[in-house]
């Protein structure tokens, strides 16, 4: 089984906005190493490179990152543990400050990719249960496994 993971939100300003330049030219940059990560599966993407472009069913103003990852700690040192982590901690610099649960991640089989239908179905499960077994947040996980030099990670750079 592997882990896929949904991250939504919405974007302070227009995506050709001076103010979320800094989150949009990076974006390659920061896919691209995740791309290379350890545990890395898949990324739903446009044609585009990104999925800034790929409407949310229901939401067309929200923003989704959909991937897949072979377990949860080599998901958890990408986010936390390398470059991006400066991007996450930046996050309310470029998107709206959600009040209910924005990530959410569950198991699927191996070689299975998720639609962004399927994932808001997650999404919308932990937003009604909290974290269960069938959706969760990183409540749900031993962060310590990953977080121990979180911000640390310079070689990604």
């Amino acid at each position: 089984m592997n882990i896929a993971e949904l991250n939504v939100g919405y974007a302070r300003y227009a995506l050709d906005d001076d103010r979320i330049a800094p989150f949009m030219d990076n974006l390659d940059r920061i896919n691209a190493l995740a791309e290379r990560s350890p545990g890395f599966v898949w990324r739903m993407q446009s044609d585009g490179g990104n999925a800034t472009d790929i409407s949310v069913p229901g939401d067309p103003d929200m923003i989704s990152n959909l991937s897949v990852w072979t377990d949860v700690e080599n998901l958890g040192a990408y986010v936390f543990n390398t470059v991006h982590a400066r991007f996450y901690d930046r996050g309310t610099d470029w998107f709206e400050t959600m009040t209910k649960p924005h990530f959410v991640m569950w198991h699927v089989p191996d070689g299975h990719r998720p639609t962004l239908v399927e994932a808001m179905d997650r999404l919308a499960h932990l937003r009604a249960h909290g974290s269960t077994d069938h959706a969760f947040g990183w409540d749900h996980v031993d962060m310590a496994a990953f977080r121990r030099c979180a911000h640390g990670a310079e070689a990604d750079a």
